[in-house]
């Protein structure tokens, strides 16, 4: 099957329906860019197994230097994804909020179950 329309017939009543409601997607872009890297996104998703974590540990779960930890922690905290707070001498991290949590859990299952469908396909 091609994936593309054998004519081009614009349906005046779709585009009038759509186009009014359409909202400027740039600030969701830039969310997803923030996590399409996969160093952060691993990041974020270490924070929704345990809510908060030092540098040091999230450092440790990824496998990298405290310094390289902390610039992509402060790349998500830049953009409104997680959020810090210093308690003594140490930085913790969280994720800003439950909508972060649920986007990252919702992008994880529907890869795992992208992966399995695919399993399931070529066997």
């Amino acid at each position: 099957m091609r994936e593309i329309c054998e004519i081009t017939t614009v349906h005046p009543e779709v585009v009038e329906k759509v186009q009014p409601r359409m909202a400027d997607m740039s600030q969701v872009a830039n969310l997803f860019k923030a996590l399409a890297d996969e160093t952060r996104l691993t990041i974020a998703y270490a924070l929704t197994i345990e809510e908060e974590m030092c540098v040091c540990d999230i450092a440790a779960v990824i496998g990298s230097s405290t310094a390289t930890a902390s610039h992509h922690l402060r790349y998500l905290r830049d953009r409104g994804l997680a959020k810090s707070a210093r308690k003594g001498k140490q930085v913790y991290y969280s994720l800003s909020d439950d909508h972060v949590h649920q986007l990252v859990k919702i992008a994880h299952e529907h890869a795992k179950e992208g992966a399995e469908d695919a399993k399931n396909i070529s066997s």
